[in-house]
């Protein structure tokens, strides 16, 4: 998990989001019940992708699960989409740390952050991170806390280049079951 521990200022002068431009077909908007099935396909492309870093969720026998999560996301407000056009090209969502114990920090945690691959590098997965933390910060948020797989280098480097560093490592043992 990486965390940017103070985000109040950074957007406190700013209007719109960075990088928005009359020129930018893409829309960073909330996202709605209506787009609700193609944001599980886009999540689904997600998930499929991770397995490359060793991601061990499935897709498919997660679909019904994933709907239900995005359902409550766009529910609460708790989901963005980049839009060109009626196409989703990117999607992002986050809520604010659940916990049983006190905590002298206020967690907003950054959930999934997706781009499509012909999408990339064009900034939308930067501007999908701002809006999440905007609405993080906006919710109380002292700090903003993601995961990345430890595999995934282009992904750590994406988030140590938008601030975030090493805040807990989780570390991963395979167990054989030895027994007949």
């Amino acid at each position: 998990m990486v965390e940017l521990p103070d985000l109040r200022h950074s957007y406190a002068s700013r209007d719109e989001p960075p990088h928005m431009s009359d020129l930018d077909s893409v829309m960073i908007e909330s996202a709605t019940m209506d787009e609700l099935d193609r944001l599980v396909e886009r999540w689904l492309e997600l998930a499929a992708g991770q397995r490359e870093y060793g991601s061990q969720l499935q897709t498919a026998t997660n679909r019904s699960r994933i709907r239900d999560s995005f359902a409550r996301r766009i529910a609460g407000g708790q989901a963005r989409v980049a839009r060109d056009g009626d196409r989703i090209v990117g999607f992002v969502t986050f809520t604010m740390e659940g916990s049983t114990f006190s905590k002298s920090v206020q967690r907003g945690v950054v959930q999934n952050l997706y781009v499509e691959s012909e999408s990339r590098s064009e900034g939308i997965g930067t501007r999908l991170l701002e809006a999440a933390e905007r609405a993080l910060i906006e919710a109380g948020a002292d700090a903003i806390s993601l995961e990345a797989m430890a595999d995934n280098e282009s992904a750590r480097q994406f988030y140590r280049d938008r601030g975030y560093r090493p805040h807990r490592v989780t570390y991963e043992k395979s167990v054989e079951n030895d027994t007949p």
